[in-house]
């Protein structure tokens, strides 16, 4: 710590003292830190290991970019770290969906959908200046972007369902091959590439995203999906009223609309959503399903979120409603009769600020 501390007061020309350790990840170390004149500012230093160093990458040209997220106020490859500004301590999306006042969860969540839209619309023309300032970052890892996790989630659900002796239904791979990377060649654009909950800041200046480690251009519908399914791979995953996961939707594709007209017609959209939520359950399957003979919580620490069983079943359920996709949805009725079928878990949750509300907004229709 002693090390990351003078590096980034080097780095900043002033001295920092008072680390506080804001929790950062096995590939990271983030920390507010004192400066000088009594002001304050986040230090985060990466690890020199693979994920480390991509990240390190991802981030510091992700927020170099100025689209999104706390001003990048310095970065040292050598170490490596960045220093940023400090957003203080404003609740998240995470805190006010956990907690009991679901008019201010619902706002959180427009504000959040609406805030990923825009930043998707105006980022469209600048994914060679990322890839730049990625090059001038370059640790010698492959980006996410460049990383082909879909089509290795396609081969890897074959694997498994084999080994999990349940037959594959005729077609799905070619289904798998059809749904492709969900569109990124037509409708590219910007994204932090981690937007859970725990990542949006709701300040009195309005929503502002952290952590940038999977920075990226991806498809618009691989970050709408998570309106809709919602959250797709985060670990807070709880259920939306349909009601208030369709406001959210609505909100975020009135603001790619502007950058993508072609996405205000409901069949583009539609098919769009579709593709991505079939990306997002392949996923959650073949990173979840292998971790299910015993059950946990979805995070390692905290006990208060729901089991990897009950968002793996609850997946399931949304996907085998996929008509675009037979092979696949019939897939998923086979997972929840011969896998789930012996689950006995609660279905998942809602929210807690939208708990036991079943009339208004709130409401499933």
């Amino acid at each position: 710590m002693n090390v990351t501390l003078w590096a980034a007061g080097d780095l900043l020309g002033t001295e920092l003292s008072d680390p506080v350790d804001l929790g950062g990840s096995e590939g990271n170390t983030v920390l507010r830190c004192r400066t000088a004149a009594g002001g304050s500012v986040i230090v985060k230093a990466f690890t020199n290991e693979p994920e480390g160093l991509r990240s390190f990458t991802s981030e510091a040209a992700g927020l170099s970019l100025q689209l999104a997220g706390p001003a990048l106020l310095g970065v040292d490859a050598s170490v490596p770290l960045l220093v940023m500004e400090d957003l203080g301590g404003a609740p998240t999306l995470a805190d006010v969906l956990l907690g009991d006042d679901p008019k201010a969860a619902q706002e959180g969540l427009l504000a959040w959908g609406r805030g990923l839209g825009r930043l998707a619309a105006v980022s469209v023309r600048r994914r060679a200046d990322l890839a730049q300032l990625r090059t001038q970052y370059d640790k010698g890892m492959v980006s996410w972007e460049d990383e082909p996790w879909i089509e290795r989630n396609a081969t890897d659900l074959l694997a498994l369902l084999a080994g999990a002796g349940i037959a594959v239904p005729r077609g799905l791979a070619g289904e798998l091959a059809r749904i492709g990377t969900v569109g990124s060649e037509e409708y590219p654009a910007f994204t932090p590439g981690d937007t859970c909950p725990y990542n949006a800041l709701l300040t009195p200046d309005g929503l502002q995203l952290v952590d940038f480690e999977s920075a990226r251009f991806q498809s618009v519908f691989l970050t709408a999906a998570y309106c809709r399914m919602p959250f797709a791979n985060c670990w807070g995953v709880f259920s939306l009223p349909a009601g208030v996961a369709k406001e959210i939707e609505q909100a975020f594709r009135a603001g790619v609309v502007a950058a993508y007209p072609a996405l205000g017609e409901d069949a583009v959209w539609e098919a769009g959503m579709r593709r991505a939520i079939a990306v997002w359950t392949v996923d959650a399957t073949v990173c979840l399903l292998p971790h299910t003979v015993e059950d946990g919580p979805l995070h390692p620490t905290l006990r208060s979120v729901p089991t990897r069983r009950q968002v793996l079943r609850y997946r399931w359920e949304s996907a085998s409603a996929l008509e675009d996709f037979p092979a696949l949805a019939e897939t998923m009725r086979l997972l929840l009769r011969e896998v789930a079928g012996g689950w006995d878990v609660a279905p998942l949750p809602r929210y807690p600020a939208f708990a036991d509300r079943g009339c208004g907004l709130w409401a499933d229709g």
